[in-house]
C-alpha cells in the first residue's frame, strides 16, 4: 500500500503540471466553436441551449456518483454568483460581440486585458503580492497578444467598432470579477455539483435576455450541432472544470496570466481549421505571450 503512494503522487503532480497547458488548449477553441455555430442561431439563444444541456448532463453525473452538494445558504449564493460572472456575463459578452461582427481576434485582445486588471485588484481584494517579475511577464504577455491580433480591428469601421466593443468590455469585466470572486469566496467545491449551481443562474439570466431580445430561432444543421456539442463537452465540462481546479490551487494572477495564451492559440487553431494566415508578427507575438506567461507564473 505504501509503495503505491509515490507513484500516485508523481502522477498527480504530472497531471497538475499539464493542467494549465490543457486548459489553454481547450479554452482557446471556444472562439472557434462560436464562429462555427453563430451563423445558425443568435448568441444568447446559443448560450442558453449550451447551459441547459450542461446542467442536465452534470446533474445526471452528480446523481449517479452521489456527489456531495454544498449546504444550502451563502455557499450556494457564492458559487452561483461566481458562475453568473464567469459563464453568463463573460460568455454572453463574447458571443454577443462575435455575433455582432467583431472579429474574434479583436474580442480576444479586449478580454486579454484580464491579467492586468486581475493583478491590479488581487493585492487589494485577495492580499496577493504581485512581484516585479510577474508585472514584467504581464506586460510582455499583453504585448504578445497585441502583436497576434494586430490589424484585426482595422477591418471594422470606426463607428461600428465602438458598438461592437461594448459586449467585449462587459465580458472582460465579467471574467475578471468572476475569477477574483471565486478565489475570494468559494475557491473549493465539488466540480460536479458546483458546476450545476454555477450554470443555473447563468441559464436563467441568459434565457430571459434571449426571450426579450432575440427570436430564439435555431437552424439545426450538422455544423451547428457539432459546434454545440463541442462547446458543451469540451468547453463547459472540460475547460471550465480545469479552470475551477486552477483557481483552487493557484493565485489569481497566475491563473489570469494563462488567458494571454488564448488569442495566440486561437489564431493557431483558426489557421489549422479555417486556413487563416499567420503573419511573422503573429508568430513573434505568440512567442512573446508565452514568455510573458512563463515569467508571470514562475
Amino acid at each position: 500500500m505504501k509503495a503505491a503512494l509515490p507513484d500516485g503522487s508523481e502522477a498527480g503532480a504530472a497531471l497538475a503540471s499539464l493542467a494549465p497547458l490543457l486548459f489553454v488548449a481547450l479554452w482557446s477553441t471556444g472562439f472557434i466553436g462560436a464562429k462555427l455555430g453563430l451563423p445558425y442561431v443568435e448568441p444568447l439563444t446559443f448560450l442558453a441551449l449550451r447551459f441547459a444541456i450542461v446542467i442536465v448532463l452534470m446533474s445526471a453525473v452528480a446523481v449517479l456518483v452521489r456527489a456531495p452538494w454544498p449546504p444550502l445558504g451563502m455557499r450556494w449564493v457564492h458559487i452561483g454568483v461566481s458562475g453568473l460572472l464567469v459563464h453568463g456575463v463573460y460568455l454572453g459578452g463574447v458571443f454577443t460581440a462575435i455575433g455582432h461582427g467583431l472579429p474574434s481576434g479583436t474580442t480576444a485582445l479586449v478580454v486579454g486585458l484580464q491579467p492586468i486588471l486581475t493583478a491590479l485588484a488581487a493585492g487589494t481584494l485577495l492580499g496577493e503580492r504581485v512581484r516585479p517579475a510577474q508585472w514584467m511577464g504581464l506586460v510582455l504577455g499583453f504585448a504578445g497578444v497585441a502583436l497576434v491580433v494586430a490589424g484585426k480591428a482595422a477591418s471594422v469601421p470606426g463607428g461600428a467598432l465602438v458598438t461592437m466593443l461594448m459586449p467585449a468590455l462587459v465580458a472582460l469585466l465579467g471574467i475578471t470579477a468572476g475569477t477574483l470572486y471565486q478565489k475570494r469566496f468559494c475557491p473549493s467545491f465539488d466540480l460536479r455539483t458546483g458546476s450545476v449551481i454555477q450554470y443555473l443562474p447563468s441559464l436563467v439570466a441568459t434565457a430571459a435576455l434571449a426571450a426579450a431580445t432575440e427570436s430564439m430561432a435555431v437552424r439545426w444543421t450538422g455544423e451547428f450541432v457539432f459546434a454545440l456539442g463541442w462547446l458543451v463537452l469540451v468547453l463547459s465540462l472540460g475547460a471550465v472544470s480545469l479552470l475551477n481546479l486552477l483557481i483552487r490551487r493557484g493565485g489569481a494572477v497566475n491563473v489570469a496570466s494563462l488567458f494571454y495564451l488564448t488569442p495566440p492559440m486561437t489564431a493557431l487553431v483558426a489557421w489549422l481549421v479555417f486556413g487563416e494566415t499567420l503573419t511573422g508578427w503573429a508568430l513573434a507575438g505568440m512567442a512573446l505571450a508565452a514568455s510573458g506567461v512563463w515569467l508571470a507564473r514562475r
